[in-house]
């Protein structure tokens, strides 16, 4: 019965389609009126066809993806305690953040039960003997634990090496040989791109010319003679787009399977995301858990492995119950009740995100292939060329911001005049300026309203 209502109706072609909307044009331009120029490159159409997807692009995708709470570290009986709670009240996975090499791992993880409980462990710091003492202890249990360690990450946002080239990828060796018992010890922090003001393609190639970084230097050393449990780790920042990011998450995987084939290492990564802070907003900042939700849901369906959701206010409190509480039921509403966790790759087939899958991936392949021919990410890094390629896609980005034509709710349009926030700073919500010497320049991170909120608060302080 199905298939013979289909035959009652004739196959219609993009062309018929473009036909018959110019024909309702009315002679105005086609591409004038209905094509829409996005920052990121990329040309959307009013309508998207079978025809404009030659071959369907098929990425590996997770059966589940999990809820993660972040914890830094500053107390290990506090972490200890926020971290139970988290998981008492719906977290599957936790994320810490640890900042010295004081810190107690088996007070850390006292009575948390590390079975089926995905960890994440960023140190602030790089040290072999630390991360033997975590190998130690999980290594008699059934854990899984991603340990980011991310050296060119590092000197990236920082400026500089934890110590300098050659004792840094010295000790990331010494990691890499005692990796047994963790799921992966190397991460890629690509949401440095994200919240500088890459565009998706750069944030693509840069995180893949990043990972290539460490890649090229274990082939070489033949460190991969297990390259079939080998597993790199991508914390990937999801912008406002919604379509956008889910083709720029999709894309990612499909550019690392394509990386990973020549270096003949396991083709599929683990993607940890989060929401950008990128377009967070200081006044109605409410609006921030609109974004945050509509960005995990773009992780979601583009098949990150784990979401993090970032609090509403975390530009400007502390972290809190509260604001961690509505990050953490926001992804638990979107798992239990909008069924978000029912279906493995649910943007598999869809015209639209596969066309901008495929040509997000083959502009960053451009772009990664120009770096890798002007001798690898690390030398133009240190040339100063990806920082001044980001800085360019940012001020154009800030342009359109400044001019109306990007729209933060409550900020640049529809802004409350009664709103004040003089008074609610726990955290310093903007750029720091902390001249200091730097081995090259840093890439940095710069939310959108940032000059315009700095103008308010001035604003308010005149008034009293």
């Amino acid at each position: 019965m199905k298939d013979k209502l289909f035959q009652e109706f004739d196959e219609v072609s993009a062309r018929q389609w473009k036909q018959k909307i110019q024909f309702d044009l009315k002679g105005q331009d086609y591409n004038e009126k209905l094509i829409y120029k996005s920052l990121d490159g990329i040309d959307i159409k009013p309508f998207y066809h079978q025809d404009d997807v030659s071959q369907s692009i098929k990425t590996p995708s997770p059966k589940n993806w999990n809820i993660c709470e972040r914890i830094y570290v500053a107390s290990v009986k506090i972490s200890n305690s926020l971290a139970k709670n988290a998981i008492k009240k719906g977290a599957e996975s936790l994320w810490f953040i640890i900042p010295n090499e004081k810190i107690d791992i088996s007070e850390l993880f006292k009575d948390l039960k590390l079975k089926n409980l995905p960890v994440y462990i960023s140190l602030e710091f790089l040290s072999v003997s630390f991360i033997r003492k975590i190998h130690d202890f999980i290594s008699e249990k059934e854990a899984s634990v991603f340990l980011q360690t991310d050296i060119v990450g590092n000197l990236a946002r920082s400026g500089n090496w934890f110590y300098n080239l050659k004792r840094d990828h010295e000790i990331l060796d010494d990691i890499v040989k005692i990796s047994g018992a963790f799921k992966s010890v190397i991460s890629v922090d690509s949401t440095l791109y994200q919240n500088a003001g890459a565009t998706i393609p750069q944030q693509l190639a840069y995180a893949l010319a990043h990972a290539n970084e460490y890649l090229n230097r274990y082939a070489e050393n033949g460190n991969f003679q297990h390259s079939e449990d080998f597993q790199l780790q991508f914390i990937v920042a999801s912008g406002s787009n919604y379509f956008f990011e889910i083709a720029k998450i999709k894309a990612l995987r499909w550019l690392f399977a394509i990386l990973a084939k020549e270096y003949k290492i396991a083709d599929n990564c683990h993607i940890l995301a989060l929401p950008s802070k990128r377009n967070k907003t200081l006044y109605d900042y409410n609006v921030n858990m609109l974004r945050t939700t509509t960005e995990c849901m773009s992780a979601i369906l583009g098949g990150a492995d784990t979401v993090y959701n970032l609090p509403y206010d975390a530009i400007f409190h502390k972290n809190n119950e509260f604001g961690d509480r509505i990050a953490r039921n926001q992804l638990l509403v979107m798992k239990n009740e909008a069924y978000l966790d029912k279906v493995s790759n649910a943007a598999e087939g869809t015209y639209y995100i596969e066309s901008l899958t495929r040509q997000f991936a083959e502009m960053a392949l451009d772009i990664f292939k120009e770096i890798e021919e002007k001798g690898g990410f690390l030398k133009q890094l240190k040339e100063g060329i990806i920082q001044r390629k980001i800085k360019e896609s940012a001020e154009a980005e800030q342009n359109m911001f400044d001019n109306g034509k990007l729209v933060l709710i409550g900020t640049n349009t529809f802004e409350n005049p009664e709103d004040k926030m003089q008074h609610e700073l726990e955290l310093y919500p903007f750029l720091k300026r902390n001249p200091r010497k730097t081995l090259i320049p840093p890439i940095l991170e710069k939310r959108l309203s940032e000059k315009m909120e700095q103008e308010k608060l001035e604003l308010e302080k005149a008034e009293k």
